[in-house]
């Protein structure tokens, strides 16, 4: 991930740790693919043997990571942090400096 937003030059870490924040809602977003996938490969296959699910919800956790990862991080940014905002005079301060 960049230090520094390409567009405005925003630091996108505001504290050390910010992003350990993204933890919960990775945490939240795999409860919810798990759960789903769960409850559908017990109506689609209805399977009684534990490793069907285990082998599923595993591949899964696996195929959703990078996703979790990605978009974890962006929900904490754009949602659940207020504070940031963009202002056009990041833009302009950017502009300046390049010239």
């Amino acid at each position: 991930m960049n230090e520094h937003c390409p567009h405005c030059g925003l630091r996108f870490e505001l504290e050390p740790g910010y992003f350990y924040a993204a933890m919960y809602v990775s945490y939240a977003f795999s409860v919810g693919e798990v759960v789903t996938l769960g409850l559908a490969t017990a109506m689609f296959t209805h399977s009684e043997s534990p490793w069907v699910y285990v082998s599923v919800l595993f591949a899964a956790i696996l195929i959703f990571a990078p996703f979790n990862l990605r978009y974890s991080r962006l929900v904490l940014l754009h949602y659940l942090s207020p504070k940031i905002v963009y202002s056009p005079a990041y833009q302009e301060a950017l502009d300046k400096e390049v010239d």
